[in-house]
C-alpha cells in the first residue's frame, strides 16, 4: 500500500473517531436536557398551580383559586392526576352551594396533597431516570473517547513509521556502500513511494560491485609496482597503517633490523619492537594511545651498529592523512618511518671540526709569535718608528688580535661539536662571574658612552659552573649588547634567582631588537641576522656559548622585540 493512502486513510479513520465521539456526546447530551425539560414542564408546574390554590384557598381568594384550577386541568402529565382533578373541580362546584365550607375545603386540602403526592413521587421517578441516563452519557462518552485516543496512538506509531523504517534501511545501507561493502541490498516488501528509490540503489551497489572487482586485479599489480619501488630505494623505509600494524618494508630497512620479512610484514610494530631494540627505538614516538597522538612530522638522528661499523641516520617521521570523496573531515591513514643515511655527511663533519681544530691549532703558535715580534718592534730599545710604521705596527696588531679570537673561538667550537668540552665545576659565587665579565668589558663601553648597571641581589645560592666559561658566556652577551647598542644607552646586567631556585644571569640591551623570525636560529653555527649591518662577527659566539651552557645542564635564551633591545639570558643551578 502506497503511504500516500496511508496517511489518507488515517486521517479518515482518526476524523471518523472524532465524528461519532462528537455524535454520541450530543444526543447524550440532547437526551439528558428532555429528562430536564420533562420535569419542569410537566411536575414542576402541577406543584406551583397546587401551591397558589392551597394560598388562595386559605385567602378565600376564589377567583385566584379558580384560575390556578384551570391551569392544572390543561396540564394533567401524571396516572391518577386526572381523576383527582376531577374531584378537585366537582369539590370546588360544591363549595359555592355547601353550606358547611369548613368540610368542602379540608376535602379540597386533601385532593391538593394527593395531586402533590403524585407529582413528588413522578419527579422522584423522572430523577432516578435522569441519573440513570446520565451515568449511561459518562460511560459512552468516556468509552469513545478512550477507542479514538486508542486509534490516534495506533496512527501515529504507525503512520510515521511508514516513513522512518524505509529511510533508516536507506540510510543504514547507504553507510555500507560508503564503508565499500557493495554487496548490500535494499528489500522492500510494500509496493510504496520507496520502491523505485530501493531499485535504483540495488542497482547502484550491483554497478559499483562489479567496478570494484574488477579493479582489484589492477590494484594488485599497483601494490606489487609500489612494492617494488620501495625496495630499489637505498633508504630505509617502513610502513604503517593507523593501527601501527607493518604493511610495508624494504630490504634496506629489513638489513638493518636483521629481521625477515615474514616476521615483520602484517605484525604490529609495537609486538616487534618488545624483542627488537632498534624498532622500539624507531618507533618511541608513535608509542602512544592513538586517540591522543599529535600528528607532525618529527626527525631524529640515530646511530646503528652494522658490521661493526657506526652508521648515521635521521629518522623522519611522515604521518599520512586524506580527505575522503565528498567529505571535509581528515582521515589519519597511518605514519612513514623513512632513515635518511647520513654517515658520509657525518664523516665529512667530523672530518671538517678535526680539521678546523688542527688548524686553528696551529695556527696559535705563528699568531703568538707575531704578537711577540709586535711587541719588540714597538719597543724602542730597536729603534724609533715613524708614523706610517706605527701604523702598520697597530694594523697587524689588529689583524693578528682578531685572527687569535677567531682561532679561539673556532678551537671552542671543535669541543663542543665533539663534545669534548673540559669544565672544571666547582661552587661559584653568581656575583664573581657577573663581576669578572663586567670587569673585562668595561673599557669598551667608553666610545659609545654606554653605562652598565649592574644587578645582584644578596643571598643569590650557588651555582656550580665552569667559573672561565660561564663568564665567557656573558663576556660574549655584554660584547654583543656593546655592539648593537646606541650611544649614550644604558645596558643591565643581572643575576636573580628564580622560583626553582636557579640563578639567571641575563643582559639587556636597548639596541634595534632581533624580528621574531630569527630569534630560533640565533644560536645556530655562523648565523647573523640579515637585518643588521655586519660589524666583524663571526657568527660563532652565541653557537658556542649554547654549548657551553648546555654541557653544565643550563639554559640559554633569548627575548626580543623589534626597536625595544633585547635580553640574552642563562640558567644555571647548583
Amino acid at each position: 500500500m502506497k503511504i500516500k493512502i496511508k496517511i489518507f486513510l488515517g486521517v479518515s479513520i482518526l476524523l471518523c473517531s472524532i465524528l461519532v465521539l462528537a455524535l454520541i456526546s450530543t444526543s447524550q447530551i440532547y437526551r439528558l436536557e428532555n429528562d430536564i425539560k420533562n420535569i419542569l414542564e410537566a411536575n414542576y408546574n402541577s406543584l406551583k398551580y397546587i401551591n397558589q390554590m392551597q394560598h388562595a384557598l386559605e385567602n378565600d381568594n376564589i377567583d385566584f383559586f379558580e384560575q390556578n384550577l384551570k391551569k392544572q386541568k390543561n396540564n394533567i402529565t401524571e396516572i391518577g392526576e386526572k381523576e383527582l382533578t376531577e374531584n378537585l373541580i366537582y369539590s370546588f362546584q360544591a363549595l359555592s352551594n355547601e353550606k358547611n365550607k369548613d368540610k368542602v375545603k379540608q376535602d379540597i386540602r386533601i385532593i391538593l396533597n394527593n395531586i402533590i403526592k403524585i407529582n413528588m413521587n413522578s419527579i422522584e421517578q423522572k430523577s432516578n431516570f435522569a441519573q440513570k441516563d446520565a451515568r449511561n452519557a459518562l460511560f459512552w462518552v468516556i468509552f469513545t473517547s478512550f477507542v479514538c485516543g486508542i486509534t490516534a496512538i495506533f496512527l501515529l506509531i504507525f503512520i510515521p513509521n511508514s516513513f522512518t523504517k524505509p529511510l533508516n534501511v536507506l540510510t543504514n545501507s547507504i553507510t555500507h556502500i560508503t564503508n565499500r561493502n557493495y554487496k548490500q541490498r535494499i528489500e522492500i516488501k510494500e509496493k510504496n513511494e520507496f520502491l523505485p528509490l530501493a531499485e535504483a540503489f540495488n542497482t547502484m551497489a550491483m554497478k559499483l560491485e562489479v567496478y570494484e572487482n574488477s579493479n582489484i586485479a589492477k590494484l594488485l599489480s599497483e601494490q606489487k609496482r609500489l612494492q617494488t619501488l620501495i625496495n630499489q630505494l637505498k633508504n630505509p623505509i617502513i610502513g604503517l597503517d593507523e593501527y601501527r600494524k607493518i604493511i610495508y618494508i624494504n630490504q634496506e630497512a629489513l638489513q638493518i633490523l636483521a629481521l625477515k620479512n615474514e616476521d615483520v610484514l602484517g605484525k604490529y610494530a609495537q609486538d616487534i619492537a618488545i624483542h627488537n631494540d632498534l624498532m622500539r627505538n624507531l618507533i618511541q614516538d608513535l608509542m602512544i594511545p592513538i586517540q591522543n597522538y599529535e600528528k607532525k612530522s618529527t626527525k631524529k638522528t640515530l646511530t646503528i651498529n652494522l658490521e661493526n661499523k657506526d652508521l648515521y641516520f635521521e629518522k623522519e617521521i611522515i604521518d599520512i592523512v586524506i580527505f575522503s570523496t565528498g567529505e571535509n573531515k581528515q582521515q589519519d591513514i597511518g605514519n612513514f618511518i623513512m632513515l635518511n643515511n647520513i654517515t658520509t655527511f657525518k664523516e665529512l663533519d667530523t672530518a671538517k671540526t678535526n680539521f678546523i681544530a688542527t688548524v686553528s691549532h696551529e695556527l696559535k703558535t705563528p699568531i703568538a709569535s707575531i704578537k711577540m715580534s709586535l711587541q719588540l718592534l714597538e719597543n724602542q730599545k730597536v729603534g724609533d718608528l715613524n708614523e706610517e710604521q706605527n701604523n702598520l705596527i697597530q694594523s697587524i696588531k689588529e689583524d693578528s688580535q682578531r685572527l687569535l679570537k677567531i682561532t679561539s673561538e673556532l678551537l671552542n667550537l671543535s669541543q663542543v661539536e665533539t663534545g669534548n668540552i673540559q669544565l672544571y665545576l666547582q661552587e661559584t659565587e653568581p656575583y664573581k662571574i657577573v663581576d669578572y665579565a663586567v670587569k673585562s668589558i668595561e673599557i669598551q663601553t667608553q666610545p659609545k658612552n654606554i653605562t652598565l648597571r649592574v644587578h645582584t641581589p644578596a643571598g643569590l645560592p650557588k651555582v656550580k659552573a665552569d667559573s672561565d666559561k660561564t663568564a665567557w658566556v656573558l663576556v660574549n652577551f655584554l660584547t654583543n649588547a656593546i655592539r648593537y647598542a646606541p650611544e649614550n644607552s644604558v645596558i643591565e646586567v643581572k643575576a636573580e634567582k628564580n622560583e626553582e631556585n636557579k640563578v639567571v644571569f641575563s643582559v639587556q640591551n636597548q639596541g634595534k631588537g632581533i624580528p621574531e623570525e630569527y630569534q630560533d636560529k640565533i644560536f645556530e653555527r655562523y648565523f647573523q641576522v640579515p637585518t643588521y649591518e655586519q660589524k666583524n662577527g663571526t657568527g660563532l659566539g652565541l653557537a658556542i656559548s649554547k654549548g657551553f651552557i648546555e654541557a653544565q645542564n643550563g639554559t640559554i635564551g633569548v627575548e626580543s622585540k623589534e626597536n625595544e633591545g633585547s635580553i640574552f639570558y642563562f640558567i644555571l643551578g647548583n
